[in-house]
């Protein structure tokens, strides 16, 4: 059962963070193995959305619904798919510094064994490459007037 809580220190709003986790339509874009998304139902508070992941030959849809807090919060609640459980949190605070600190926190089981062994063996390669992803994404939405992605930090625990 992966698990894993990081914190990150970004050059950008506590709102512009939101927006782009919010804006679950535009994964597929940026985010490594999402091949489609697909809205079931949006308003200001709450989204619920397919996520259909493909990765070697394997294709897998997640329902989740997402509930958000602007600007301070989002909270992926698991509603359906391959997964035990999920637990996803988004925390968006201002660093006083004109940044935010994102604390980002993911804890799933998968039902299949199998899936589950997969998932614990690139666990942390798989979670290092979305956060890369999310981080590259604000970078191309907002360097254009803040400093960049190269003036973030990070502290991270992790369990698997």
């Amino acid at each position: 059962m992966p698990k894993h809580s990081e914190t990150r220190a970004l050059p950008y709003t506590p709102e512009q963070m939101f927006d782009m986790v919010a804006d679950v339509r535009r994964y597929p874009e940026f985010l490594p193995w999402v091949t489609a998304m697909r809205v079931r139902q949006d308003s200001e508070t709450e989204t619920v959305a397919d996520m259909i992941v493909g990765f070697k030959g394997l294709r897998e849809t997640f329902t989740s619904r997402v509930k958000k807090q602007r600007p301070e919060a989002i909270h992926v609640e698991y509603v359906d798919g391959p997964l035990k459980y999920l637990y996803n949190d988004w925390r968006f605070r201002d660093d006083g510094k004109g940044g935010c600190l994102v604390d980002f926190t993911v804890d799933f089981a998968f039902k299949n064994r199998m899936f589950e062994m997969l998932a614990g063996q690139v666990f942390s390669v798989a979670l290092r490459k979305m956060i890369g992803a999310f981080e590259t994404r604000a970078a191309v939405l907002y360097s254009a007037s803040t400093a960049g992605p190269g003036s973030s930090s990070s502290s991270a625990h992790s369990a698997a």
